[in-house]
């Protein structure tokens, strides 16, 4: 049975998979858990990106995923599932 922290980094490099995937970006190794210690990945729902940036709404959130402007992953099955977007991600589009 998987420890938190050993799903955790597992998720972790699932993720960072399927952005390099979607931004047709080369994919690196993973690297042993052991071996480096990875950052926690910040995922926010549509809502909580509204309350993290002021004037900003859930539509064009969900426009900016449409768009691949920002990372982000769905859970659950189909277009019904919730959509994820990486905290930092979103935070650098903004600044830039």
């Amino acid at each position: 049975m998987l420890t938190r922290e050993q799903k955790e980094t597992m998720l972790n490099q699932i993720l960072e998979l399927m952005t390099a995937i979607a931004y047709d970006e080369p994919v690196e190794n993973a690297p042993a858990p052991t071996e480096k210690k990875t950052e926690k990945v910040k995922m926010l729902t549509v809502k909580e990106c509204t309350e993290l940036i002021e004037g900003l709404s859930e539509h064009t959130v969900r426009m900016l995923v449409a768009q691949n402007k920002i990372k982000y992953i769905r859970t659950g099955e189909g277009v019904r599932g919730k959509i994820l977007v990486n905290k930092a991600d979103l935070l650098n589009y903004f600044q830039n």
